[in-house]
C-alpha cells in the first residue's frame, strides 16, 4: 500500500467508523485495515510531516505508524478517547522519536568530528625539540657535583623520597636536602628557566 500523498485526504469518516474498523483490525481483518489506512494515512502523514519535515523520512515514519496500528489495534480503548486521537498520538510519538534520533546522530557526528580535529602540530619538530631538551638536561646534570647529581636522579627521576634517597646515598637527610636544593638551583640556571 502507498501512503496517501500529503493533501490527498478523503472526507473524515462518520463518528464511530474508525473505532469499528480498529476493532475489526484487532481481529486480523485486512479489508478493515485497508479502509482504516485510506481514512487515516493522510492526516497521519500531515502530522508527521510537520514534525519530521524531510519528505522521505516522513513517509517512512507514516508507514511505521500504520504498521504499529495494524499490530497494536487490540490495545485501542475507546473509553480513553477516539480512534483518530489514539492513532495521531502514535504518530506524534513516532515522529518525535525520529526527530530525537536524528538530532542525537547529528550530535554524535559533530562530537566525533570535533574530536578528530586536534590541534595541528608538527610531530617531527616536537620530537626533535624533546630530544634537544633531554640532551640539554643531561649536559646540565653532568655539571652538578656527584652527590647533587645522584640526589636529583634518585629523588626526581626514580621517584624515591628524600629519606630513601639519603639512605641509599648513606648521607644525612639534611645534607641530601641541601644538595637537592643546590642541585635544582644549578639546573634551573643551566637550563635558563626563570622562576
Amino acid at each position: 500500500m502507498r501512503v496517501a500523498a500529503y493533501g490527498d485526504q478523503p472526507p473524515a469518516p462518520s463518528p464511530g467508523v474508525l473505532e469499528s474498523l480498529l476493532g475489526r483490525v484487532a481481529r486480523g481483518d485486512q479489508q478493515a485495515f485497508e479502509s482504516l489506512y485510506a481514512a487515516v494515512a493522510g492526516p497521519v502523514m500531515g502530522l508527521v510531516r510537520t514534525l519530521v519535515r524531510d519528505p522521505a523520512q516522513s513517509e517512512e515514519v507514516t508507514q511505521e505508524v500504520l504498521i504499529e496500528v495494524w499490530r497494536c489495534a487490540a490495545r485501542f480503548d475507546a473509553r480513553q478517547g477516539s480512534a483518530m486521537a489514539w492513532i495521531m498520538t502514535l504518530a506524534h510519538r513516532r515522529a518525535v522519536d525520529r526527530v530525537r534520533s536524528a538530532q542525537a546522530a547529528a550530535d554524535r557526528e559533530h562530537r566525533a568530528g570535533a574530536r578528530g580535529r586536534g590541534p595541528a602540530f608538527d610531530e617531527v619538530s616536537e620530537q626533535v625539540e624533546h630530544r634537544l631538551e633531554r640532551a640539554q638536561v643531561r649536559r646540565c646534570l653532568e655539571r652538578l657535583t656527584d652527590l647533587q647529581r645522584e640526589s636529583v636522579i634518585l629523588a626526581y627521576y626514580r621517584g624515591y623520597t628524600y629519606r630513601e634517597t639519603a639512605d641509599l646515598l648513606g648521607a644525612p637527610l639534611g645534607t641530601v636536602k641541601t644538595r637537592l636544593r643546590d642541585g635544582l638551583i644549578r639546573l634551573r640556571d643551566c637550563l635558563g628557566v626563570s622562576v
